[in-house]
């Protein structure tokens, strides 16, 4: 199994580009646009092994599939405080709490 078959890839269709665009989210410089998605993945499933190879080659970091990277679960957001104080109203208008109602926001 190649290091980059763990990655995270999406193929849509672009009417900018006329053709259905595929990207890797651990490689966010990565494109390949195809007529169709079937040679979209394939093309950007190559070009994601081939710059591993060259990274490795370099002595450059790899980067780590999201799949096995830690979360804590943990994040900061800054928002304005108006945002943060019609939050903190809302919360206490249905009786949760503010991180309750961010993260049903979120969810």
């Amino acid at each position: 199994m190649s290091e980059g078959s763990r990655y995270i890839y999406r193929v849509s269709w672009s009417d900018e580009d006329g053709g259905f665009v595929a990207t890797v989210a651990e490689l966010p410089g990565l494109r390949f646009v195809a007529q169709s998605s079937v040679d979209a993945m394939a093309g950007i499933y190559a070009m994601a092994a081939e710059r591993v190879s060259a990274l490795k080659a370099e002595g450059a970091d790899v980067p780590v599939p999201f799949e096995d990277r830690h979360y804590s679960g943990h994040f900061m957001v800054r928002v304005p405080p108006e945002l943060h104080r019609r939050l903190a109203l809302e919360a206490a208008e249905q009786g949760v709490s503010l991180n309750r109602l961010v993260q049903s926001r979120l969810g």
